[in-house]
């Protein structure tokens, strides 16, 4: 994948027979992404220019030019789709997309290295990062709160985290 895109949605099959498809969209203005068309897939193989239709529980009912039968639709069922970044709004300081943490190394106020942010979760709440690391048998859950991460340096490529005790072990 780019490093150059971002995921923004995915497509979780059809909806009806005519076509369209059910879409969610993992952005925090739902709707917009049906403005960052032109879409991609997660390995850049295919361009998707995509309609929203209506909203529909759970996302968008939506269109995508050349899919036009069910089983078309339900072939695409599970494809990510992505976006240019240069399509995409710039965030304020305090925002990131969770593709820039993926990857980072967190290391604690005192230096010490944590381990690197393997995923990033959203339950409900609040964002909560996923961290892989030494004497860690799984992924410790950091929240991602100013408290708990209080610098996130993007050009450094790290995170200085001061977590909860109990999230990694002493």
């Amino acid at each position: 994948m780019s490093e150059d895109r971002i995921c923004v949605g995915a497509i979780a099959g059809a909806y009806g027979v005519k076509g369209e498809l059910r879409v969610k969209s993992f952005c925090a203005e739902p709707d917009a992404i049906g403005d960052y068309s032109p879409l991609w897939s997660e390995d850049g193989s295919r361009q998707f220019a995509l309609t929203l239709d209506r909203p529909i529980k759970n996302g968008f009912a939506a269109r995508i030019d050349g899919v036009h039968t069910k089983e078309d639709a339900d072939a695409l069922r599970g494809t990510r789709l992505f976006a240019d970044r240069s399509a995409l709004p710039n965030l304020p300081d305090d925002e990131y997309y969770h593709a820039d943490l993926i990857g980072l190394v967190v290391l604690d106020t005192g230096g010490r290295e944590l381990g690197r942010v393997s995923a990033v979760h959203n339950h409900g709440a609040s964002d909560v990062l996923e961290v892989q690391g030494p004497g860690l048998k799984t992924g410790a859950l950091l929240p991602f709160t100013l408290e708990a991460v209080p610098t996130v340096d993007l050009a450094a490529g790290r995170i200085i985290a001061d977590p909860p005790k109990g999230v990694f072990p002493e």
